[in-house]
């Protein structure tokens, strides 16, 4: 029952917001007692910091099998960045934006494992890069990948950013290209320029 509980609350909290759902809104969607939630989480915050969690495991797992099965570091962030819009595909409740502000905390601890976790991950990336000369063998391999995290989550600003006139997708498709213009060979670029032109033509 934990299990389900925390699977509904994450499904609701991404396509209504954390702070518009209740536990009541949880109960009458799942159909059990609210006291019943409260056994395994003593209030909504609890509930809030499980589903986040139960979502970044998900979005890793996910990462990891694509970085297993990709044998192109740059094919790797394309499908990396459609499998993260896919799972936090309702841009408008802006769930980063609302975690931030109603949950200080869980966003503080949730960001120092995100990083954790794409600082690892980019790593690898661009050492498979250089190895394989899409990306230039001079990059700082530490340096770029703290700063794609830097801009990966600097994008979801809304201050600098207002969601009312960019799109989460467009922002992680410019700030992908942008990112990897600065690091690629020429033969990389050849296979940059391939995935933009399928992109441009998949959204025609």
């Amino acid at each position: 029952m934990k299990d389900k509980i925390i699977i509904k609350s994450t499904e609701l909290f991404l396509n209504l917001g954390f702070k518009s759902v209740t536990m009541d809104d949880i109960a009458n969607e799942m159909g059990i007692s609210k006291k019943t939630i409260y056994v395994y989480f003593k209030n909504k915050t609890k509930l809030v910091e499980a589903a986040t969690f139960h979502l970044f495991d998900v979005i890793c797992g996910g990462i990891d099998c694509i970085f297993n099965k990709s044998s192109n570091p740059i094919e790797e962030l394309y499908d990396i960045k459609m499998f993260v819009m896919q799972h936090l595909k309702n841009e408008k409740t802006s769930p980063q934006h609302q975690l931030k502000k109603y949950y200080f905390e869980i966003h503080e601890m949730l960001r120092k494992k995100q990083f954790e976790k794409m600082h690892d991950s980019i790593s690898k990336s661009l050492r498979h890069g250089k190895e394989t000369g899409v990306f230039r063998a001079s990059i700082n391999v530490d340096f770029i990948s703290r700063m794609y995290f830097n801009g990966m989550t600097g994008i979801k600003d809304q201050t600098i950013f207002p969601a009312d006139k960019y799109s989460v997708s467009d922002l992680m498709e410019d700030y992908l290209e942008y990112h990897l213009r600065a690091i690629v060979t020429e033969k990389g670029m050849k296979t940059l320029n391939k995935f933009i032109k399928n992109q441009s033509e998949n959204n025609d």
